[in-house]
This record gives structure tokens, sequence and C-alpha cells, in this order.
């Protein structure tokens, strides 16, 4: 028995050292900002219009970081849960920081049941791919969408509004914003490597270019960009250091009365738990098989860890959480091939949220909104384009009715079931059962009867 455990324990390090070695140092740090432009407005968001415990926040989404990088091996991210951040935000006082962790507390107990059971492996196998296709491109559209707004249009966090038209000048004006798109797209490109075409120019040009482009791509884009934004910050407000206390928050349990139990789980469990299944799991199992093949994981474990993350970190406070396709796309967009991608993000949020806690708030309220737009708008296209397998006619046509039902209803669940209904209706040539026979007409004889005479 000694022996065996003497064997296993290289084994298990050697996995996390696998897990958690870098690809390339910049383009893994470059990937761990792509899911920044989804989870810093809606983390704002929480915390100006509810009081969210940022630092408290901060802290544990780092730790989850780090252990699913180190357990998953490729950058899969913690987001916040959508749906229940959207109530919070959209309500008004009855529905504050209690509701919103019952509501984390209950989602994730459901989804630790279902991975626990293996029902949600069982669910993963029986959803056909066209529907989950659907899914993901709905939510990456929504997010380019949501990104446009960010652009074009001066937002509220505190009231999850937008309040007039952004001004093309300013230090975040659509200039600046365009100018960071621009930048995006001349260092990655449309994210693919290429094979590079025989150059009439001769060895030596096509070595220059070959270099020249190998330069370019190595870029941090997305770490450039966000730097930007923070020195925008300072610059947009000179006295911000003066409002910084240092210090981490005061962690402490949230107390949750039978009234917030419920309303937590009507209004916060019931429309996140068909979103949590089939976006937080389901898409995010089937992208990364297709990202990184080879390093394919069980819907059980991301469900059972999605469900682990709430049942521990919601009772101290900190942001309901889930995993999410489009973080994933995000990361995987600007460099991140592996689990050390987010366990870079990680470490710095632990640290960010024991050095100052939840006055980081101040820095984020000033960070140039313009600027997570075109964050976010990179990571709903590369999400969107995971759709583009879809060969066959019936398979693309499913995809997109699944996937405008959920845009236009703002709800996965009706896409799936739209989706399902509409893809057993094309597998069948008879989809209701079939009319019974009509009796052939009657004679006329049978009702006329001609007169004797």
């Amino acid at each position: 028995m000694d022996s065996q455990a003497t064997h296993s324990s290289p084994t298990i390090l050697h996995k996390l050292k696998n897990n958690l070695a870098f690809r390339s140092k910049w383009a893994e740090v470059n990937g761990a900002m792509g899911d920044l432009g989804t989870y810093i407005p809606i983390v704002l968001a929480l915390t100006l219009a509810k009081d969210l415990d940022l630092g408290t926040t901060l802290i544990f989404t780092g730790i989850y970081n780090i252990v699913t990088g180190a357990l998953y091996g490729v950058p899969m991210p913690v987001q916040p849960m959508k749906s229940i951040s959207a109530v919070a935000i959209s309500s008004g006082s009855d529905f504050g920081i209690p509701e919103i962790m019952a509501a984390g507390i209950c989602t994730g107990g459901i989804l630790l049941i279902l991975g626990g059971t293996g029902l949600m492996q069982l669910v993963y196998r029986l959803i056909p791919l066209s529907i989950v296709r659907g899914i993901q491109l709905s939510q990456g559209l929504s997010f380019a969408m949501s990104a446009v707004t960010y652009i074009r249009k001066v937002q509220d966090f505190s009231k999850s509004k937008s309040s007039g038209d952004r001004h093309w000048l300013g230090l975040d004006g659509l200039i600046l914003a365009i100018f960071c798109a621009c930048f995006i797209i001349l260092v990655n490109g449309a994210g693919e490597e290429t094979a590079e075409e025989e150059d009439a120019g001769g060895e030596e040009r096509l070595r220059k270019k070959r270099r020249f482009r190998k330069i370019i791509f190595t870029l941090p884009s997305a770490f450039f960009i966000f730097l930007l934004g923070v020195i925008l910050a300072f610059i947009r407000r000179p006295n911000l250091v003066k409002d910084i206390k240092f210090g981490p928050s005061s962690i402490h349990i949230v107390k949750i009365s039978k009234h917030a139990w419920k309303e937590g789980f009507i209004k916060g469990t019931i429309p996140q738990l068909p979103l949590s299944i089939l976006n937080s799991v389901i898409a995010v199992c089937n992208l990364s098989s297709d990202l990184f093949p080879g390093k394919d994981f069980s819907a059980t474990s991301v469900s059972v860890t999605v469900g682990l993350m709430n049942l521990v970190g919601c009772w101290f406070g900190a942001m309901p959480c889930c995993h999410g396709a489009g973080g994933l796309a995000g990361q995987y967009k600007f460099g991140g091939r592996s689990g050390g991608c987010v366990a870079i993000l990680g470490a710095a949020k632990v640290v960010v949220g024991l050095v100052l806690g939840s006055s980081l708030v101040v820095i984020l309220d000033q960070f140039p909104v313009g600027v997570l737009g075109v964050l976010l708008l990179f990571a709903g296209i590369e999400l969107a384009m995971a759709a583009r397998d879809m060969n066959s006619k019936q398979e693309a046509f499913v995809m997109l009715v699944c996937a405008a039902v959920s845009l236009v209803g703002s709800s996965a669940a009706l896409g799936f079931v739209c989706g399902i209904v509409l893809l057993k209706n094309l597998l069948s040539p008879f989809p209701f059962p079939p009319f019974p026979p009509l009796p052939s007409p009657p004679q006329c004889s049978t009702f006329f009867k001609p007169n004797k005479l």
C-alpha cells in the first residue's frame, strides 16, 4: 500500500506541473485578460448597485481560478452567474446580498447533485451538437451586442442602463475604442495560425516576413489594452490614490433568512439553472474538446466544481460563479493554452483582494468602459465562431433557430426546447400520427333509391 501511495504522489505532482506549465509566457499572460470584458462590468455593477464585497469576491474567485487551472489544464474561466446578476441589478431593495447568495447556493447545490449522481454526463451525451452550437452562437452574439453597446453608449453600471451616446474624443471616447480594436486585429488577426505561402521574392524575404509576423503575434495585445485602461483610470481622476485603502475586507458569514431563501430560489435559481447547465457545463465541455483535443473532461467534473465553488464562497458573500464558454473562448482568443493562464489571473485577484480589498472599486469605476467593450467583443466573436462546423443544412437550420429563439427570448432554455422539437420533427418524415383514412364517398344508391313505378 505504501508503494502505491509513493507511486501515485509523483503522478499527481507531474499532472499538476503539466497542467500549470506555460506554453508561451506572454501568450498566457495575454490570455488571462481575455475574460475581463465579462467579469469586470458585472462585478462592478453588483458592487455599485448591491454593495457586493469586492475584496472577498476577488479572493474567492482567484482561488477558484488557481484550482480549476491546476485541475483541468486549460484556461477554464470563472465568471459571474449572469442570470442571477441580471435579476439582482434590475430588482429593487427586495433582492439584496442575502437573496443573491441564496440563489447561488441553491444553484450550486443542484449542480453538485446532478454531477455527483452522473445525471449531468447523461444530459451531455443526449443533447445534439447542433443545439449546443446554437446556444454557443446565441451567447457569443449576445456578448458581441453588449460589447457594441458598451462602445457606443455611456454606461451606468449601478442601474445597468445606457445614458446617452459616447463622445468621439476623450479618455473613454469612440476613437480610443476603435484604436484598441484595430490594435487587436493587427496583432491577433483571426486567431489561427496559417501556413505561409511560397514567396516569389526568395528565401531571405520569406524569412524576414516570418520573423516579423512572429514578433507581432507574441505581443500581449489584451494585456497592453488592460494596462492602458488602468493608466487612463488614474489620468481621468488624479486624486484616485487618496480614496484607496490598503488591507483585505473582513470576511463574515452572510445571514440568510427564510424569505431570502424563497426569493433567491424563485427569482434567481430557476432562471439561472438552465443557463448554467447548457452554457456553463455542456457548452464548456464541447468547446474545450474542440479547442484542446486530448484534454476532454467530463460534464460530471465541471458540474461538481461549479457546485462546490458556490456552496463554499456564497456563504461568505462571494459572487455566485460558474464556468462559461464565452470566457474560455475569450482566453483562447488572446493566447491562453494552459491552466497556468487562469492561475496567473487567480494569483493576481488574490493579491489585489488582499492588498486593496473593496477599495478597488474606485479604480474600476474610472476604467474606460469602451476598452472593456473591445475585449468583450472579441471574446463573443470567438465563441460564436465555434458554430462554423455545422456542415449539413439540417444542422445549420436547427442551430440558427435555437440561437434566434435564445437571443429574442433571452432564454437558453426556450431555445433548447425549440431546438429539440424542431430536430425531432426534421428527423421524422411524419412527426405527427397519420390521420385515419377517409371513408370512400357514398354511392348515390345508398341514399336515394329509385321509386318504383
